[in-house]
């Protein structure tokens, strides 16, 4: 009688314990509402793609930004730069800092414009990956200006900023995504004007770069790539083009792979935002384009995701914060 008492008890004790026990929030689920005042926003200017990264207690926002003279977002092939910015909160108000990246001598590879930035801590380095187009080189078979991917390098996080003298890329290429690994070795994931998504490996983020994938996702329009490791698998969030991964164009779609080069998978749930944000005062923004996420990732915890966004009348950087945070290696 004892003993099945015991066994009884042992059986509640379970059940209670493991009904209380929430369930991991999935990625969308997580986003929280949003302050109206946030993010990085420049009245004269078109702003897009801002990724950020924490130095002290700084956030320190690096993004694209053109002059407002004509709809969006069609001028940012020749005139966008990109600049830095800067807030004591990861959600912000950013406030304009410089100029980081702008037009430079007609020689160069990114001389006319700079653009998509994504930011690293690599060593005792910030590298700042960004695609450039000079003046005169267009794509084959294309009246428009080649887009190649590149980078610069900081000691301090307020430069000086030294560009890369050459692309690390010699061909259309769009989109960056880096992933470091321990050992200093990184993966870089990209697309070119079809949007056919690529890997190139090297030893260390100057290059040289070799090609591992020349298709990552074949059936489906990717774009708008952020690549992070977390359980011992390789994890990217991008933007659905064209809505064949979550049924709606231009959501924000998750992938996954054991390796980091090739077989990649739908995660589940594939969703990872929508076109919806929620803010703190319960007013919903619906955004016509929502794109070009990245994360922030401090003490190995993602803590914020980082959108472009347009309403039909302006752009900007929007943060959304991530609760609870999310462990990543």
């Amino acid at each position: 009688m004892v003993t099945r008492i015991l066994r009884l008890s042992l059986f509640v004790f379970v059940f209670y314990f493991f009904s209380c026990v929430e369930k991991e929030k999935t990625f969308f689920d997580s986003l929280q509402p949003v302050p109206e005042n946030s993010g990085f926003k420049m009245d004269a200017y078109w702003v897009w793609g801002g990724s950020v990264v924490k130095v002290d207690s700084t956030f320190h926002m690096f993004a694209s930004r053109w002059p407002r003279k004509n709809k969006f977002p069609d001028d940012y092939f020749v005139e966008s730069e990109i600049v830095h910015a800067t807030s004591n909160s990861a959600k912000g108000p950013f406030d304009f800092q410089r100029v980081v990246i702008g037009e430079r001598d007609s020689i160069f590879w990114d001389s006319n414009m700079a653009h998509n930035p994504t930011i690293h801590k690599i060593g005792d380095e910030f590298v700042l990956f960004y695609i450039g187009s000079d003046f005169t080189t267009l794509r084959e078979e294309s009246n428009r200006l080649i887009r190649r991917v590149g980078y610069a390098t900081a000691k301090n996080i307020n430069g000086p900023w030294k560009r890369s003298e050459l692309p690390v890329l010699d061909e259309e290429s769009n989109n960056p995504a880096l992933f470091v690994e321990n050992d200093g070795s990184v993966k870089l994931m990209y697309r070119d004007a079809e949007l056919l998504v690529k890997i190139a490996s090297a030893d260390n983020f100057r290059g040289p770069y070799k090609v591992v994938n020349k298709n990552v996702w074949p059936t489906a329009k990717i774009e708008d790539f952020y690549f992070y490791k977390k359980d011992g698998k390789y994890h990217m969030i991008c933007e659905d083009n064209v809505g064949q991964l979550t049924g709606h164009e231009r959501w924000g779609a998750h992938l996954v792979s054991e390796n980091g080069v090739d077989n990649w998978q739908k995660f589940e749930p594939v969703v990872v935002y929508d076109h919806d944000i929620i803010f703190e005062n319960g007013d919903t923004l619906f955004c016509i384009r929502r794109e070009r996420p990245q994360l922030l990732i401090d003490n190995q915890h993602i803590t914020h995701l980082y959108n472009g966004v347009y309403n039909g009348r302006d752009s900007w950087c929007q943060p959304v914060e991530i609760a609870p945070p999310v462990k990543v290696e």
